[in-house]
């Protein structure tokens, strides 16, 4: 008997959202599978876990009841500060149940929305995984950074992933200046994200700080009814706040800059 697999699953995106995207229309048939035969999972949070695979389940039942699942939490630390450094949290003990004597079990690696491990926890997993032999196998599903590159107009060929900004506005100021000279210098597209309820905040500080022919683009409720993509530049931005396409204080967006 081998080991078992590290498997990637993504989440949909609606996460925290007034709305929900059906299931089937942004999870390939394919991953749903492999997420129905799972029963150990690492995660983010088990509540949302649970209530994500319980939209798996009416769409392809679980091979064990919800409640039989073995679903273990990320530490909370890790939330908070990230595991994408070194020796940050050693997630080996979370794998027990792949290197099983009598047979390793498959593990799931999901967060609460779109691919774990990317803006999201869950790198010391995959890092752990490759640690101890295990094959770390990589789903289809939504990733919020690269449809909302693409929907942008901006440098697909080029881009990095910031994060988030700072919240302290002459520190966020100095950063915003510092990746607009990034990004008109080399080309590179510039991507952010921010927490909801601040949307409109980090807008109007983009707004106000940006050149006013850097383009911005902002990418709002990706993969529902109502996504949107607004890419046009600041000084347009700045005769129209509430264009389509401009972030609500309540659904996740995804930011980018460049030229």
């Amino acid at each position: 008997m081998g080991n078992g697999r590290l498997y990637l699953v993504p989440a949909p995106l609606d996460f925290g959202c007034n709305t929900q995207a059906p299931l089937d229309d942004v999870i390939p048939r394919g991953t749903l599978v492999v997420a129905a035969r799972l029963q150990h999972w690492v995660c983010e949070n088990a509540k949302t876990t649970r209530a994500y695979l319980k939209r798996v389940n009416a769409l392809q039942p679980l091979s064990s009841e919800l409640q039989a699942l073995h679903i273990q939490e990320l530490p909370r630390e890790v939330h908070k500060k990230g595991d994408h450094q070194p020796h940050s949290f050693d997630a080996k003990p979370l794998l027990a149940a792949a290197l099983a004597t009598n047979g390793g079990h498959d593990i799931g690696l999901v967060s609460e929305a779109g691919m774990p491990a990317v803006a999201d926890p869950g790198s010391s997993v995959v890092r752990a995984a490759h640690e101890l032999g295990l094959t770390v196998v990589p789903l289809v599903g939504p990733v919020s950074l690269l449809l909302a590159l693409a929907a942008s107009g901006l440098n697909g060929q080029n881009f990095a992933f910031v994060g988030y900004l700072p919240q302290e506005g002459d520190a966020r100021t100095a950063r915003i200046r510092e990746l607009e000279s990034l990004a008109l210098k080399t080309g590179q597209a510039q991507l952010f994200i921010e927490t909801p309820y601040r949307n409109a905040q980090l807008l109007q500080a983009l707004v106000q700080t940006l050149q006013a022919n850097t383009r911005l683009a902002v990418s709002s409720g990706l993969t529902l009814a109502t996504a949107a993509t607004c890419s046009q530049g600041v000084k347009a931005w700045k005769q129209n706040l509430n264009a389509a396409g401009a972030p609500n204080n309540s659904t996740p967006a995804v930011f980018a800059i460049g030229r």
